[in-house]
């Protein structure tokens, strides 16, 4: 008697253990979703202490909101550098991509972000990655004339100047073909150029950079593709 008495002690011991302990993980795993809600929900508010504060609990930089984008993809879209220094800072991932194929590092080259795509540069940038067109950071920011973002690249010794994406287009064919005839567009060709861009790549039609040039009547652009030897 005494026996199943310790037996049935010990048993109920085990159950009660079991559950203190199920009822902690549950408690952790709780306050580790708030904590990572509360990153999303204070990132996407702007808030710089609020974010200081949830990040000094260490919780998940990776985790996604419901268009697939990570805390700091959300700040990127809000153009808020200090809170994407932040997270930067902390870890998160310079190229996750969201739904829409953009990752941090994609996004500042397109949008002419210099500060922020400097300190993707530095918190290992994949070149190897690309957007939904296909295209790395240097062809939309040729094409929309951020100037600086494609200086900066193209004196990056492995950048893949002469990537071409799902258009057929290359950064040097999409500056003369969409960018607007102006100063900016003409150093870009020019900066392009001296780095090396191969000024014989083809569109899917077999235009050249050269011929689309002469097509829109774009002087100075024609004469730096013509003195390439």
């Amino acid at each position: 008697m005494k026996i199943k008495i310790i037996l049935i002690t010990v048993l109920m011991l085990g159950l009660i253990s079991l559950e203190s302990c199920n009822s902690v993980n549950g408690n952790t795993h709780m306050e580790n979703t708030q904590s990572q809600n509360s990153l999303l929900k204070a990132v996407a508010n702007q808030d710089v202490q609020a974010t200081k504060e949830i990040l000094k609990s260490k919780p998940n930089l990776e985790v996604r909101d419901d268009k697939d984008r990570t805390a700091l993809m959300i700040a990127i879209y809000n153009f808020d550098n200090e809170i994407a220094k932040l997270l930067i800072d902390a870890g998160a991932d310079v190229n996750a991509q969201d739904a829409m194929e953009n990752s941090p590092f994609l996004y500042a080259g397109a949008e002419g972000n210099v500060e922020l795509l400097k300190m993707c540069l530095e918190n290992g940038a994949d070149f190897n990655l690309y957007n939904r067109y296909g295209g790395t950071a240097l062809i939309p920011a040729a094409e929309k004339g951020h100037l600086k973002i494609v200086k900066i690249l193209t004196k990056i010794e492995d950048y893949p100047i002469d990537h071409i994406n799902k258009l057929g287009w290359t950064a040097l064919l999409e500056a003369v073909i969409l960018s607007e005839k102006s100063d900016v567009q003409t150093a870009i060709v020019k900066t392009l150029v001296e780095a090396g861009a191969d000024i014989n790549i083809a569109d899917n039609d077999g235009v050249t950079p050269l011929q689309h040039a002469r097509n829109k009547s774009l002087t100075e652009v024609v004469e730096i593709l013509s003195q390439v030897k």
